[in-house]
């Protein structure tokens, strides 16, 4: 007698075609969305030529003066709120408390009159703020 023998199932296969829909979907909304997420003041920077700064482990603390003269002060978050210059000395002396080794920059639009950048700088300074530096956009970048 011949024993029966029981025919083996293939092994069912993974049909991974759904995946790769959900995957190219998700690809898409992320490369919409990724656009939106950034904020922060339009600035439209000077062009210089100059030697990138240094990077340091404290974050720099970026001051910005937009087109209208107002004045912007980014600490690891994008600037979204406008400053009067007591409330930006008042900010920044007490980020210099915190943090007397931190950058201090200032980003200003390149339509703005010279004399509001100057203006942050000595109110930067008035906070007691060692070295100023001034942000520019490389020749590169335009």
């Amino acid at each position: 007698m011949r024993r029966h023998q029981k025919k083996r199932k293939p092994m069912a296969e993974i049909n991974v075609v759904p995946y790769i829909d959900v995957m190219l979907v998700l690809l898409v909304i992320f490369m919409i969305t990724a656009p939106m997420l950034q904020q922060g003041v339009e600035i439209d920077l000077p062009v210089a030529s100059a030697k990138p700064i240094e990077e340091t482990q404290t974050e720099p603390l970026i001051v910005e003066v937009d087109a209208g003269g107002n004045y912007f002060l980014s600490i690891n978050q994008p600037p979204n709120v406008n400053l009067s210059t007591k409330e930006l000395m008042i900010k920044t002396a007490a980020y210099m408390r915190r943090n007397p080794d931190a950058q201090v920059l200032v980003r200003g639009d390149k339509d703005v009159p010279y004399g509001k950048v100057v203006s942050a700088m000595v109110k930067l300074k008035d906070a007691g703020v060692p070295k100023v530096g001034l942000m520019t956009q490389s020749g590169e970048e335009q």
